[in-house]
């Protein structure tokens, strides 16, 4: 979005339509051709506090990462989650975040974008996009359309993203719940 690329600078690349992506207060991102889905498998739940040392091959087990061209479609069925990720690389300032929020165009089709919704200041990459059929018919996603838009917010200090478990992503990123702890105790990662 800016022709200075220092350190402090928001980019969001690349940006097609500057007309149509850019608005008074946010900017439009869209859908990568990247995504994960879920299959249904023999276990009956994610048990995660009491099962940190599994967890991880139920997930190996439980996702399906694929890639599909530009111009096909993805139908995603009522009550159904696949992840995305925008289309866009970001770098975000470390005096910025912003919200990752459903377009009212795809909500009102029953779409659900995004549920977890900050990106911190310091964010590189492509964010991954939970999306959600919450309506009653199946919708057709396809590559390059504009999915969700970004709203920005000014943060005091200087915050940076710290985070180990997103760092720079290309596309969607996997369920990395196992680096996360409970109660103080760090989830052990299943041994690849």
């Amino acid at each position: 979005m800016s022709g200075d690329l220092s350190e402090d600078s928001l980019v969001i690349s690349p940006i097609l339509d500057w007309k149509k992506q850019v608005g008074i207060a946010s900017v439009d991102v869209r859908l990568g051709n990247e995504f994960i889905t879920f299959r249904t498998s023999s276990f009956p739940y994610m048990d995660i506090p009491s099962d940190p040392a599994k967890i991880e091959q139920k997930i190996y087990r439980y996702q399906r990462k694929f890639r599909i061209d530009y111009g096909e479609r993805l139908i995603l069925h009522p009550s159904e989650l696949v992840l995305g990720a925008t289309f866009e690389y970001m770098r975000i300032p470390k005096d910025l975040l912003c919200y990752v929020i459903g377009r009212s165009s795809w909500g009102r089709l029953g779409l659900t974008v995004a549920t977890a919704t900050v990106v911190e200041p310091g964010f590189r990459g492509c964010i991954t996009l939970e999306l959600v059929n919450s309506g009653v018919v199946p919708i057709a996603l396809v590559p390059g359309c504009r999915i969700a838009q970004l709203v920005f917010h000014p943060v005091r200090g200087a915050g940076r993203y710290e985070g180990k478990k997103y760092t720079c992503p290309t596309g969607p990123q996997e369920y990395l719940i196992v680096l996360d702890s409970i109660d103080g105790r760090e989830f052990k990662r299943f041994p690849a």
